[in-house]
């Protein structure tokens, strides 16, 4: 078994910083500034001084991280979501230290899904399984952010000699100088001894330092030098005044391993070496944001279409979690299947750098790749012009029945899909024994979970799309590689969340029972 380095904070935090392209001094000082700012706010660090990650006692959300502090739910909302993963689609795995390994769920050929998943039933959730998802969220997430090769675990010296809220409870934190003095760190590059670390002292994380502890643990990871690189603006604290959020970067490196500061596929090259960073490649668990829903920025595919249908959702100054039982609410229906398939055998002829037609020969080619079968007036009439354009031939698909490859449905069921999906907002909110409209006069601290329906019509009939192109060609305002998204085709529920899931789902319709469900 490996045995774990715990050293001082001050040389460690130097070599943690180093890790990533070249060390410094002043390590513990360099961290705090880093993530708090030159002018740290009181506020701002009390609510990151008093944020455990633990989970909720209510047994309708007993599997979500309960937060009473406004600040850290960047980081507890990504958590939550790597939890959820496991115990919706690891459950039977959890005593097994390799299975937050991404090489493991990839040698593995049948779906995971648990039996309280299956059941909606949230409530018989042992203790145990809860931690063992908690320790694997956090260990996948810290060795994601050490790619791949180690992961490092911050903590209090001493604190496994005594017991941990009674150490903690004098013990205060309020400069890099009061760091420096109680924080160690442990590297390891064996899953199985950080695992086995991490379990033995989730009581740590659970206190009223583990946010900032996980926090410090995932930075320390990724290396500070490979984070300020990562950033946009290095110069900007990772923790945001006035009101103490976790900045998207935080949450981007938990999601994706780096700290970058935006949330679309890959880099945008602005010439001159100048460039902004996105995210990098998939991930386990992705990011929506009602930011995109009032076209403020733009989401990925990589974000939004994770390997598991878990999401964090971001408004303007909370994060919560998005999730479903079931991995197929990704999939695409027939007709977008079908859709996606015929363009990228288009794409893959089309030299015209994007202009949206092919050559005959191309054409053909495409035909042939994708099982399509004009009969022989239509294949003439296309070909006709030496060249084929995207629109023209969608507009014959449209037409063409789907026997013969076509998208012609006469049935309208290949566009069609219907599915449930939840959210998790672990903000805790005062009710009376559990229950708002409870008779009784204890107040208790539950966050809130609502299930939600979500249907999604077609994206387009061919009603639509052919005056679509009908207004394209007499206006000249429309992009013909783009299919315009008719309004939804029914009245939906009303809530920003909604307006979330619709940019991951364009035209979907929510609906749900009892109060609204909040992203604030």
């Amino acid at each position: 078994m490996e045995e774990a380095k715990e050293v001082e904070v001050e040389v460690e935090v130097e070599a943690a910083a180093g890790a990533g392209g070249g060390g410094g001094g002043g390590g513990a000082d360099k961290l705090w500034v880093m993530v708090f700012g030159s002018k740290l706010q009181k506020e701002v660090l009390a609510q990151w001084s008093n944020q455990g990650i633990r989970f909720s006692s209510d047994p309708e959300t007993t599997m979500g991280l309960v937060q009473h502090e406004g600040g850290p739910c960047g980081v507890l909302a990504t958590v939550q979501a790597y939890v959820l993963k496991y115990l919706l689609f690891f459950s039977d795995d959890l005593c097994n230290p390799e299975v937050s390994d991404p090489f493991y769920a990839l040698g593995q050929r049948r779906f995971y899904q648990s039996s309280f998943a299956a059941r909606d039933d949230f409530s018989s959730l042992t203790d145990d399984r809860k931690t063992r998802a908690l320790v694997h969220a956090m260990l996948e997430i810290l060795f994601l952010c050490g790619t791949r090769k180690r992961a490092v675990v911050a903590s209090i010296g001493d604190v496994n000699r005594v017991d941990t809220a009674a150490f903690l409870e004098g013990l205060s934190v309020d400069s890099a100088i009061d760091l420096q003095k109680v924080l160690r760190i442990s590297t390891f590059t064996s899953r199985k001894d950080a695992f086995n670390n991490l379990l033995a002292n989730i009581s740590l994380f659970e206190s009223r330092l583990g946010a900032m502890l996980f926090l410090i643990s995932a930075l320390l990871s990724r290396g500070l030098e490979s984070i300020q690189a990562d950033r946009d603006d290095p110069s900007l604290p990772l923790v945001t005044a006035p009101f103490g959020h976790a900045s998207q970067e935080v949450v981007n490196l938990l999601l994706c391993g780096e700290a970058v500061s935006n949330v679309f596929d890959g880099k945008v090259d602005f010439g001159g070496g100048m460039f902004l960073k996105g995210i990098p490649n998939d991930v386990e668990v992705g990011f929506l944001t009602l930011l995109e829903s009032l076209n403020l920025c733009k989401v990925g595919q990589y974000l939004k279409c994770p390997k598991w249908p878990i999401w964090v959702v971001g408004s303007e100054s909370h994060y919560s979690v998005l999730f479903a039982l079931n991995p197929n609410v990704q999939e695409e229906n027939e007709l977008e299947e079908r859709e996606s398939k015929i363009r990228r055998a288009f794409d893959a002829q089309d030299q015209s750098g994007g202009g949206g037609f092919i050559s005959v020969e191309g054409f053909q080619q495409v035909l042939r790749d994708t099982d399509i079968n004009f009969p022989s007036d239509k294949l003439e009439d296309l070909c006709n012009a030496g060249i084929i354009v995207w629109s023209e031939f969608w507009q014959a698909l449209l037409q063409l029945d789907k026997r013969a490859g076509g998208m012609k449905d006469p049935t309208g069921l290949m566009g069609k899909k219907q599915f449930t999906i939840y959210h998790f907002n672990g903000i805790a909110k005062s009710v009376l024994n559990g229950n708002a409209n409870a008779g009784g006069s204890t107040p208790i601290q539950r966050p809130r979970l609502c299930k939600l329906t979500v249907s999604v019509p077609p994206r387009w009939t061919q009603d639509e799309y052919l005056a679509d192109v009908v207004s394209a060609s007499t206006s000249g305002s429309k992009d013909d590689g783009v299919l315009s998204l008719a309004p939804p085709v029914q009245t939906s529920q009303h809530a920003p969340l909604a307006d979330c899931i619709r940019t991951r789902w364009p035209r979907a319709v929510c609906s749900w029972i009892g109060d609204v469900p909040s992203i604030v």
